[in-house]
């Protein structure tokens, strides 16, 4: 199973709104039985909070729910449990790499938008502050969809490596 944890600095913004984009992605793909989809916060200001209502609209808007979802701060255990941790600009990697409780932990840590999975623009800019939900969306959902290409990706490649073939002869 692949762990994947999205997180921006309230949770209530940009990491809920991924993680409901990216699970809706990967149950369309039947991959939710492989692939486990979280969010959380670098801070704890908004711990317990539902998320922003511009969010909800927005994923309203597109079909989509976050109900039920809460803010909740990334913990120790988190960065251990998860094999992508996720942010959507740099100062949540920096963060992220600021409560990395170790080593290995810092290679988990990505950046939404990247070269690594083929996006040139860094930076998801928080709607909290800009207002501007649509763009968000748009850019998570541009985002997502190339991660969970890499994933899966990742989870063949894994399969193809597990399978025994076992070939008889009859004489």
């Amino acid at each position: 199973m692949k762990k994947v944890l999205f997180v921006c600095l309230g949770n209530i913004c940009r990491s809920p709104m991924a993680e409901v984009i990216f699970k809706d992605k990967v149950k369309n793909k039947g991959l939710s039985d492989v692939i486990e989809v979280s969010s959380r916060a670098t801070g704890s200001w908004n711990d317990g909070d539902a998320p922003h209502k511009g969010t909800q609209e927005k994923l309203k808007e597109v079909g989509l729910s976050c109900e039920g979802l809460h803010a909740q701060k990334i913990s120790s255990d988190d960065f251990h449990q998860f094999d992508y941790i996720i942010g959507m600009d740099e100062n949540n990697i920096r963060d992220l790499e600021g409560l990395s409780p170790d080593i290995e932990s810092l290679y988990k840590i990505h950046l939404l938008l990247s070269e690594e999975v083929g996006l040139d623009k860094k930076m998801i800019p928080d709607p909290y502050y800009t207002g501007d939900f649509d763009l968000t969306y748009e850019l998570i959902n541009k985002g997502t969809t190339k991660w969970l290409e890499k994933i899966e990706q990742e989870i063949s490649t894994e399969t193809i490596g597990q399978i025994d073939i076992t070939v008889t002869y009859k004489a």
